[in-house]
C-alpha cells in the first residue's frame, strides 16, 4: 500500500482536493506498520478541516500531530510552532507534512527552507482532484505544480490522485483523476504515486489503478456530513 516513499511526505495542493484527508490516512497508515510517525499541520492559511482537529484521536492511534497555531481565547492567532523544524531537523523522524493550499501555503513551506540540508529525504506530493474547477486540466494542473515549487524551492516528486465527491465518490468521478493524473504525469515526467479513495471502491476501480490504490477513511468529516 505505502511505496518507498522518503521519511518527509510533504502534501502539497489546491484547496478542497482532499490534501488534508490523505495527510491523516498516510499517517494513520505508517502507525499501522508499527511506526511512530509525526503528523505536522504547517497549514496557517485555511482554518477548516485541518489535521489538528483530529490530535487526540490521532494520539490515541499512535501518531504525535504538531499543530502550527497559537490559541488565544476567542481566537487562533496564525503561527508556526517551533516543534514543525524537528521534522526536518532530526533525521530520526518519520513525517507527513500538511501544508497549506495553493501557492500561499507554497510560501509558508518555504520558511523552512534553510532546514532541507537532505534534500533526498524528502517527496513532495501534490494532489490532484479532478471534480475541482482550478485542478480539471493538465494545463491547469501544471500550472499549479509550477506556482507550488516556485514558492517553496522544492520540486514535485509524486502526483496524488484524490479526485473525489465527498461520501458520494464513485470509482468512476477516481478513474476520471486518474486519467487526468496519468497525462500529467506524461508530460511533466512526475509519477502518479496513489490512486486515493474510499475503500468500498476498491473493487470496482480498473485492475491498472490496483496496484497503488491507497484506501482511506473520511477522518475530517463528521458523520452527519455529507
Amino acid at each position: 500500500m505505502i511505496q518507498n516513499d522518503r521519511r518527509v511526505r510533504i502534501i502539497s495542493g489546491h484547496y478542497g482536493s482532499g490534501k488534508t484527508e490523505f495527510a491523516v490516512n498516510y499517517a494513520v497508515k505508517l502507525a499501522e506498520l508499527g511506526g511512530k510517525p509525526v503528523l505536522a499541520d504547517i497549514d496557517i492559511i485555511n482554518p477548516y478541516f485541518r489535521s489538528r482537529e483530529r490530535a487526540v484521536q490521532l494520539e490515541e492511534l499512535g501518531i504525535r500531530v504538531i499543530g502550527s497555531s497559537v490559541y488565544a481565547p476567542a481566537v487562533a492567532v496564525p503561527a508556526i510552532a517551533a516543534e514543525c523544524y524537528s521534522v526536518f531537523d532530526n533525521r530520526a523522524v518519520d513525517a507527513v507534512v500538511d501544508v497549506g493550499g495553493d501557492r500561499a501555503g507554497a510560501d509558508v513551506l518555504n520558511r523552512f527552507s534553510d532546514h532541507f540540508t537532505h534534500p533526498e529525504e524528502y517527496d513532495l506530493f501534490f494532489v490532484i482532484n479532478a471534480n475541482r474547477p482550478s485542478t480539471q486540466s493538465e494545463k491547469q494542473v501544471e500550472e499549479y505544480i509550477k506556482s507550488i515549487e516556485k514558492g517553496c524551492g522544492l520540486k514535485v516528486t509524486g502526483l496524488i490522485n484524490t479526485t473525489h465527491m465527498l461520501k458520494s465518490t464513485t470509482a468512476k468521478d477516481l478513474v476520471k483523476g486518474w486519467e487526468l493524473s496519468q497525462s500529467v504525469s506524461m508530460q511533466t515526467g512526475i509519477p502518479v504515486k496513489y490512486n486515493v479513495g474510499l475503500a468500498r471502491l476498491a473493487d470496482e476501480i480498473p485492475d491498472e489503478m490496483k496496484n497503488n490504490f491507497f484506501p482511506i477513511e473520511l477522518y475530517m468529516r463528521d458523520d452527519w456530513m455529507s
